[in-house]
């Protein structure tokens, strides 16, 4: 068996198409076939059901999946930590952004570590906080920038802050409160609000600082896109309250200090057990 033939296989797999799959390896259908069917005759079962519209990954294959994923992460592991000892760091490194980064330029850094270490593969995941702390500790993820309404300790997860901040109001620009220069919770309670998911970290930062002082609010809409979200404050479908720094005051949209408003950690997150050398040097780079 070969880590070739475990690639293949994952690749199956994830596309659910022999032809996806080919593409996806940079190889000829026939050639990735044939290595599957090498492989699944060595193993003595059959790791796909294949129909005329899609391959089904039998349980057999989900069971091989599951372990060649794991076996192919090690693999890349042990070149990168071998390159390392050698002063070389490569391999890959895989970052979860929030939606709302603003203590690091992120391009700009990412920019710099590239130019230090070209060999490093770069792959960004967007998602939320509470997801991104879940996947460190299972090492699905070498590093993320969190956003949080305080630090917190997790096992297997270590964090560095990185600022904290006061969330300002997000209004448009013809909004009464636009020409405001500060306000006060209780005077945003009667207004309609754009805000993330509940149950997210950025959700329970506002629904947190609206709870300790008793006051209810009107949630409209609830998504992860700031772009959107901005969108709808600008036309008039909502207010919101953001970090600092995520917008720019403009004719469209003006941002009111909180005096009281949400607070929220920014930090940085990462593996506690054996980070790769990836990681480390990303890490030392902020």
């Amino acid at each position: 068996m070969e880590l070739q033939q475990m690639r293949y296989a994952v690749a199956v797999a994830e596309e659910r198409s022999f032809t996806r799959a080919a593409e996806r390896c940079h190889v000829v259908q026939s050639a990735l076939s044939h290595q599957i069917k090498a492989l699944e005759r060595e193993l003595g079962v059959a790791l796909f059901a294949r129909n005329s519209r899609r391959v089904e990954v039998t349980a057999a294959g989900k069971a091989f999946v599951a372990a060649a994923r794991a076996s192919l992460e090690a693999a890349a592991r042990a070149v990168a930590d071998a390159a390392a000892a050698t002063g070389e760091i490569r391999g890959e490194l895989t970052l979860g952004l929030i939606p709302t980064v603003t203590a690091i330029d992120i391009p700009a850094a990412l920019g710099v570590f590239h130019r230090t270490h070209p060999a490093v593969r770069i792959r960004l995941h967007a998602g939320s906080s509470d997801t991104f702390i879940a996947e460190i500790a299972a090492g699905a993820l070498d590093v993320a920038v969190l956003g949080l309404p305080r630090e917190v300790s997790h096992a297997g997860v270590r964090t560095r802050v990185l600022a904290r901040t006061r969330h300002v109001a997000v209004v448009a620009g013809g909004h009464p409160l636009a020409e405001r220069r500060r306000l006060r919770l209780e005077e945003l309670a009667e207004e309609t609000f754009v805000d993330f998911p509940a149950a997210t970290p950025g959700r329970a930062q506002s629904d947190a600082a609206f709870d300790a002082l008793g006051l209810r609010r009107e949630i409209a809409f609830e998504l992860m896109d700031i772009d959107l979200m901005l969108d709808l404050v600008r036309h008039g479908l909502g207010i919101a309250l953001l970090p600092p720094g995520v917008v720019a005051d403009g004719r469209d949209l003006r941002t009111v200090a909180v005096v009281d408003g949400p607070t929220r950690v920014e930090c940085l997150a990462w593996s506690a057990f054996n980070p790769s050398p990836a990681a480390l040097a990303f890490l030392d780079g902020i």
